[in-house]
């Protein structure tokens, strides 16, 4: 179950007034700006002849890193829509009349974003609380006039609540949009017909079908929704519609079954070598919003889950549920867990007694990790 790992990613916020920042800013000012250009606006402006700075396509230049390897060193600013639309639909069919349709890739020429990718830096923290930080965003002066006053009024109930309660511990999907900042880690495979980008938390899988219209045979909300991209070179813009409600992230603002959203994808890299993935987004919830919000994401190659050899398995949840909801005596909820020597702690290395009823109890052979005190022992 996700309450095993730290949920707490504490991601921080862009700080322009950073001694470092201020000294790239300065000593390198033109290669940060034509990086950010390239990176977000060029979505959003003219496919041209040009440079990408000038609005043009072409591969984004490196972009100097405010601060070392790490999480929260490279953050784009947020760019807004080029215009206000009125719906999502009408955002992204403008990206897609501007770029003419895109780039209709092959195998060999679709942008290749290979490896385990963890949530990096971001703003979402700061969309509706002043200096929000941390990944609960319970910290900070709410933003007044960003959400409807229903759901301003949800958020005021979920923060006084603190972070002792998540949704997920029923065992529900995180879904989008929390799924962008989720921790652990994710892969981002894209084809030239689909990309798939599954994150190990729950086993969320984003499918992104390109160059296709959205579908719906189900008429139903999915916690991922359905989302349509095209390409544009080396950068991929999304559109995702019919999303369960749920929330930015833990402690965050709850969204309505109205949520939809425009991302701008482009893998970035920085001077120092390293690369980023970054989304800038836009989100719309008619229900939920006063008016579209902007924010930015990216993610970072996580080397070291790699070198140790970390593969993304099936999250098994239910079969492994020690989270479970109390409330104290004044109704409020809290997230709680069931730990080794607790009544009802199911250990995901035996037996599990509610499977399999139809087969004798002591069956030889059947605990699910028989391995797993030699393959955890110090060598």
């Amino acid at each position: 179950m996700a309450f095993q790992r730290n949920r707490d990613s504490g991601f921080g916020n862009w700080n322009p007034g950073h001694p470092f920042l201020r000294a790239t800013l300065t000593c390198g000012a033109t290669l940060v700006l034509m990086a950010l250009v390239s990176t977000l606006v060029i979505g959003q402006a003219p496919a041209g002849q040009g440079t990408p700075a000038e609005g043009g396509r072409g591969a984004a230049p490196p972009v100097a890193p405010a601060g070392g390897p790490g999480r929260g060193n490279f953050i784009p600013e947020p760019v807004p829509p080029p215009q206000n639309f009125a719906t999502s639909k009408e955002h992204y069919d403008f990206l897609h009349r501007l770029h003419k349709g895109g780039t209709r890739h092959t195998y060999e020429s679709v942008p290749k974003w290979e490896g385990l990718w963890s949530a990096a830096g971001n703003t979402s923290s700061s969309l509706f609380v002043k200096g929000g930080t941390g990944g609960a965003g319970v910290s900070g002066e709410l933003i007044p006039g960003v959400l409807t006053p229903a759901y301003e009024e949800a958020f005021k109930k979920r923060r006084a609540l603190g972070a002792d309660y998540d949704r997920l511990t029923t065992c529900e999907p995180a879904g989008y949009p929390r799924w962008l900042l989720e921790p652990y880690v994710r892969e981002f495979v894209n084809t030239p017909s689909q990309s798939w980008w599954p994150n190990d938390l729950g086993n969320d899988t984003r499918r992104i079908y390109i160059d296709q219209d959205h579908k719906n045979i189900d008429g139903t909300h999915s916690p991922e929704g359905d989302s349509i991209g095209f390409w544009v070179d080396d950068m991929l813009i999304v559109h995702t519609i019919h999303v369960y409600p749920g929330d930015y992230f833990r402690g965050q603002p709850p969204t309505s079954n109205q949520f939809e959203s425009v991302e701008v994808w482009r893998m970035i890299p920085l001077a120092n070598g390293e690369r980023r993935i970054s989304v800038n987004v836009t989100f719309y919830d008619k229900l939920s919003l006063q008016r579209p919000v902007t924010a930015t994401y990216t993610f970072r190659r996580n080397t070291e889950l790699e070198a140790a050899g970390y593969r993304l398995r099936h999250w098994e949840c239910e079969s492994n549920e020690n989270s479970f909801l109390v409330t104290d005596d004044k109704g409020n909820p809290k997230t709680q867990l069931r730990l080794p020597g607790d009544p009802g702690f199911d250990d995901v290395r035996g037996v599990d007694p509610r499977r399999n009823p139809d087969l004798p109890p002591d069956l030889p052979g059947q605990a699910k990790n028989p391995i797993f005190d030699d393959a955890v022992k110090v060598k």
